[in-house]
């Protein structure tokens, strides 16, 4: 929009459709008049929990949503009834309504359709909130339906209205706020080109592609913790309902694996072991040797990785002393203990250690094939899988660390870290360049042969077959940065922008 709003207006609708606007599940409403397009306005919610049957109301994947939907308006406070007079008769005290209604978002009119009765009320249904007896009945009550295409903005901050201008009489109506609100482009609820595809598809009246997930994800609510709210937010974002805000991760894990480094240049060895055994789980490792809260591996170890392939290894923290050669020493004799030397022998060792390495530190873990690493090199390799989950792939970090050189790893194992970097970096250019080849053609979908003609102006050399199997990573369900259409072979694919792969 590139420009400030001056909003005098708010169109009054129920709440949970203000919700649903909101959170990029739906893009139309349902005006009791025609929107000219352009018009700019703010969205004020009205409590209708007791009006409406919300069972009737609404599709059953959408009713959690609807019944969790927050309001500060028609909060009703019962006050304690007081005995006034000497008779056993009280005196009923008249119910107490919040004052104000907080407004978040504003919306402008892309386009309004005039519905009648030749409307195809189930796609309609399937593609919007609404039950379809609830949309065939007010068919039937008015005789024609407006369905409004709005483009959503959230407001910088929340702007309390007081509760009595939008009443039920209002629905679907608008109401003059008491001061006007001037807004800047603020933040769209979904990009141009996401939009751009919902709103096509719903005029052309296409089904959801993916209803069964839409029904799944209405299972997840209300949210109780963190995993189903991140699966939550990673469907809502493949659906094309909603957009990242920014690069960093909000894995809350990003806490402890910021205090690595720090705990392992310390004197704190047993905590560090801790984060270590925290760490190797969190890049996908499994063991019973990984308890984060036990005392080490089976045999005396500090970690014991089993699956998808084995590691044993030794963690030292230190804040000025050198490593000394009892380290891996104790990795050796402990190791083949516990294992035996002919299981030992091909299992990937490694060990975590702040400090410079003794000589003969440096000689035994060199000789027996043992992976050094400071405890900064394995936050950066934690760190980043926080940051883009699952860009660490096990199979290829065991290549790298049965790799020469051994003894100190950091150099190995930090080129690794940079080739994931940039392979993130080339992903996320290559959905920047679909979003651009379909803006600047116009397409709603864009073939291979197309884009690699795109990417090859772009200085990125990639073969035809390369770049499909990149396009179809992103277009995953648990990447959902593109959409893919199948064709009968990779070549007559198909793919479509849906969010940005953001990187730093």
């Amino acid at each position: 929009m590139g420009q400030n709003f001056s909003i005098s207006a708010a169109l009054c609708l129920p709440t949970p459709d203000i919700e649903a606007l909101i959170q990029g599940r739906q893009i139309v409403a349902l005006p009791r008049m025609f929107l000219r397009p352009g018009q700019v306005f703010a969205l004020y919610p009205v409590n209708t929990a007791s009006q409406l049957s919300y069972e009737k109301y609404y599709r059953a994947s959408f009713l959690p949503v609807a019944n969790n939907a927050v309001t500060h308006q028609g909060t009703l406070l019962q006050p304690r009834q007081l005995s006034l007079l000497t008779q056993t008769e009280q005196l009923q005290l008249p119910l107490l309504v919040d004052e104000t209604v907080q407004v978040k978002a504003m919306a402008r009119c892309e386009c309004c359709e005039i519905l009648d009765s030749t409307a195809q009320v189930d796609v309609l249904s399937k593609l919007t909130i609404w039950a379809p007896a609830t949309l065939q009945e007010l068919l039937e009550q008015r005789q024609h339906i407006f369905l409004a295409y709005l483009r959503v903005y959230q407001l910088p901050q929340p702007l309390d209205v007081p509760a009595n201008l939008g009443q039920k009489e209002k629905l679907g109506k608008f109401i003059g706020l008491p001061n006007s609100l001037t807004v800047p482009e603020a933040n769209p609820v979904l990009s141009d080109n996401t939009f751009a595809i919902r709103k096509q598809q719903l005029e052309k009246r296409q089904p959801p592609l993916h209803q069964e997930l839409e029904e799944f994800l209405g299972t997840l609510i209300p949210i109780t913790n963190s995993a189903a709210k991140q699966l939550e937010q990673d469907i809502q974002i493949f659906l094309g309902w909603r957009r990242p805000t920014r690069a960093a991760s909000n894995d809350t894990d990003l806490i402890w694996i910021r205090k690595i480094a720090e705990v392992g240049n310390s004197s704190d060895g047993h905590s560090f072991e801790k984060l270590v055994r925290r760490s190797l789980l969190k890049l996908g490792f499994t063991g019973s040797g990984l308890n984060p809260e036990g005392t080490g591996g089976a045999g005396g170890m500090d970690f014991y990785c089993e699956y998808p392939y084995p590691v044993v290894g030794e963690c030292k923290a230190t804040k000025s002393e050198k490593v000394p050669d009892g380290v891996a020493a104790q990795l050796l004799k402990i190791g083949v203990n516990h294992l035996g030397k002919t299981q030992y022998e091909p299992t990937i060792k490694l060990i975590v250690a702040a400090g410079e390495l003794t000589f003969y530190a440096q000689r035994t873990a060199t000789e027996h094939y043992m992976n050094v690493i400071t405890p900064e090199t394995l936050q950066k390799l934690v760190e980043l899988q926080a940051s883009y989950k699952n860009s660490i792939n096990l199979l290829e970090l065991k290549e790298c660390l049965q790799q020469a050189p051994f003894g100190i790893a950091d150099e190995k194992v930090n080129k690794y870290i940079d080739k994931v970097n940039q392979d993130i970096k080339l992903r996320a250019q290559l959905v920047q360049l679909v979003k651009r080849y379909l803006e600047n053609t116009g397409y709603e979908h864009a073939s291979v042969e197309g884009l690699h003609g795109f990417v090859a102006g772009a200085s990125i050399k990639i073969k035809p077959q390369e770049l499909h199997e990149m396009l179809v990573e992103l277009s995953s369900p648990l990447a959902g940065y593109l959409g893919r259409i199948k064709g009968e072979d990779w070549r007559r694919d198909r793919f479509y922008f849906l969010r940005n792969l953001l990187f730093n």
